[in-house]
């Protein structure tokens, strides 16, 4: 299903430019304008991933069309030489991240009119909130016929409520939005999945069966441009789902069975992890056909690198130490496992594996965004389990929930379960009412 983006009040353009390199091809930061809505279609964004599966609640859509001044509708997807073809790409830029930068506001008349200019009457002036960042994922299209998705080739509509979450000096400006959204600039660039750890994960479509399957792909370090499947004994491209970038259709490893195996190219062709090969089965939780927009499977792997392993093997060598100053022969050294010393960073239930913080990162009436931060103690965990009192949850993403009255329960999405020691993974929600400070335990 392509989602249809919703317009909205206190929107903002720029002036058309032309592309300058293939869609997604940019190699310098790229400025447009920016707009806002609030939800991805039902069940699906235009990328193939329910909203409340992303990664991340800070997504953006991409123009379907790059046609100035034509706001006809075209077959989507359109040929991949197709000049009309825009910044989605024909899907090809789902899954991917980019760092956006608020800039300059507009002064003027700003509609996004069909076959009018942007900024009518007006300028584009700089105020306290340029500068602000965010790190953004690409989750859907803009194909509607106005001036935003038509003659501005690097124009981002994005989640309303990401704009006042946005960074500056540390930050959430929190006031971006209403009252000083006015007509905004955006500068953008791609960039790699920030702060990646884990493996993708993979889920069944709704309507898949024996006999017709799909699966949407999602958490990836650096986009996707192909699924390869592997069916009756040989490899073979898998077809993209419509132009939902992230969803392809398989045939299984035998005909008639249930079982798949795929492997997948992230945006520059390269095999995903060295040529990973992912193996996994239709659930029995579909009982014949999955009715839920998305069941998300376990897999096993062979072949290619680990992702989630860290390496086995440290320096023997520093370059930066001294041979010649031994430390245990200085009289003045200060004793390093002096045990009457307080720990200054000890876990308070680290004997449980883990540790689990909690951060508002947004508030509004009625609800708030959050997020949880799971970290692990003196020793790697493989999977975690954080329980909340208190806490009501409308969508949460990076973990899987499940709620008994105030009691949320959360445990690690296939992707995340592995934590090196020290080391830590988040997953995000929007909650109801006031945030306040949950109560909150990990086990490991």
């Amino acid at each position: 299903m392509l989602a249809l983006v919703l317009a909205g009040t206190a929107l903002v353009a720029v002036q058309s430019q032309a592309q300058a390199a293939p869609p997604g091809g940019e190699t310098e930061p790229v400025t447009g304008n920016a707009t806002w809505f609030d939800n991805l279609g039902s069940p699906y964004g235009g990328c193939g991933l329910p909203q409340d599966q992303l990664e991340t609640q800070n997504w953006i859509a991409l123009n379907v069309y790059d046609t100035p001044g034509d706001y006809a509708m075209y077959p989507r997807p359109m040929a991949a030489n197709d000049p009309k073809v825009g910044m989605f790409d024909n899907g090809r830029n789902c899954g991917r991240w980019v760092r956006v930068t608020i800039d300059d506001y507009c002064t003027g008349l700003n509609d996004g009119a069909a076959g009018q200019t942007f900024c009518r009457n007006g300028s584009w002036v700089e105020d306290k909130y340029n500068g602000a960042t965010l790190d953004m994922l690409v989750a859907d299209s803009c194909g509607d016929p106005n001036a935003w998705c038509r003659d501005d080739p690097y124009h981002l509509d994005l989640a309303h409520a990401s704009i006042n979450t946005f960074v500056k000096n540390g930050a959430p400006v929190g006031d971006l939005e209403p009252a000083h959204w006015g007509n905004r600039h955006v500068t953008w660039e791609f960039i790699e999945a920030p702060h990646y750890s884990g493996d993708i994960e993979i889920g069944f479509i709704q309507g898949s069966e024996k006999w017709w399957a799909g699966v949407s792909i999602n958490h990836l370090p650096n986009g996707i441009h192909g699924v390869e499947n592997f069916t009756g004994g040989a490899w073979a491209p898998a077809t993209m789902n419509v132009d939902m970038g992230q969803s392809f259709l398989l045939k299984p490893t035998t005909t008639g069975g249930t079982d798949y195996r795929i492997r997948v190219k992230d945006v520059d062709d390269e095999y995903l992890f060295g040529g990973r090969e992912y193996a996994f089965s239709l659930p029995s939780s579909c009982g014949g056909k999955c009715s839920a927009p998305r069941t998300v499977v376990s897999y096993t792997t062979t072949g290619g690198t680990d992702p989630t392993q860290e390496p086995t093997e440290e320096p023997t060598d520093d370059p930066t130490d001294d041979p010649t100053d031994d430390p245990t022969d200085d009289p003045t050294d200060e004793p390093t496992d002096d045990p009457t010393d307080e720990p200054t960073d000890e876990p308070t239930n680290d004997a449980s594996g883990c540790t689990a913080t909690f951060r508002a990162i947004s508030t509004w009436p009625g609800g708030y965004q959050g997020e949880i931060t799971v970290t692990a103690g003196s020793s790697a965990i493989t999977s975690w389990q954080v329980t909340a009192s208190g806490t009501s949850v409308s969508s949460l993403w990076n973990g899987v929930a499940t709620s008994s009255g105030s009691t949320l329960t959360v445990r690690n999405a296939p992707y995340n379960g592995a934590v090196s020691s020290g080391g830590s993974t988040t997953f995000g929600f929007i909650g109801n009412g006031a945030p306040g400070t949950p109560t909150l335990t990990c086990a490991a």
